[in-house]
């Protein structure tokens, strides 16, 4: 079994500067890369969040986790970069905590800010730590409605 909880692919347009996973960097138990045209990574049986999607589920303890790290306009080019048979799944609707300022209206209802679907996904496959959202100024507001939804 790895000791790698998640597998995170970032575009390489993504602000460092308000990127909420940057403060996760040094963990070891997340493996991150940086998109580019030549970056293959192997994802199957891997779940992969989509707004689109079944809910994750029990089923899908013990599946390598893979988060695609960027605006909404980038998802398509990032999933291009796995290969093999992912398997799809969504969150359940808990709203996020963080301001939104999209100008272009690109962001789906559904959507999270990436450390939050981070710490929710792995919550439900069974890796509950907090401390993911150690550094996440709206730590308290999105665990009050994660609590909310009882998950």
């Amino acid at each position: 079994m790895s000791s790698i909880l998640a597998t995170i692919v970032r575009h390489p347009d993504e602000n460092l500067a308000k990127c909420t996973l940057e403060p996760l960097r040094s963990r070891k138990e997340l493996s991150f890369f940086q998109f580019s045209a030549s970056l293959k990574i192997e994802a199957s049986d891997a779940i992969v969040l989509s707004v689109d999607a079944p809910l994750i589920s029990e089923a899908d303890v013990g599946r390598p986790l893979i988060l695609l790290d960027g605006n909404w306009k980038h998802v398509p080019k990032l999933k291009s970069c796995l290969t093999g048979t992912p398997i799809y799944r969504s969150l359940p609707a808990v709203p996020t905590a963080y301001p939104r300022r999209n100008d272009e209206g690109l962001d789906p209802q559904e959507g999270l800010a990436s450390v939050e679907a981070l710490y929710l996904a792995l919550k439900l496959l069974g890796h509950n730590d907090a401390s993911l959202l150690s550094q996440y100024h709206w730590r308290e507001q999105f665990l009050k409605s994660v609590a909310l939804f009882k998950i």
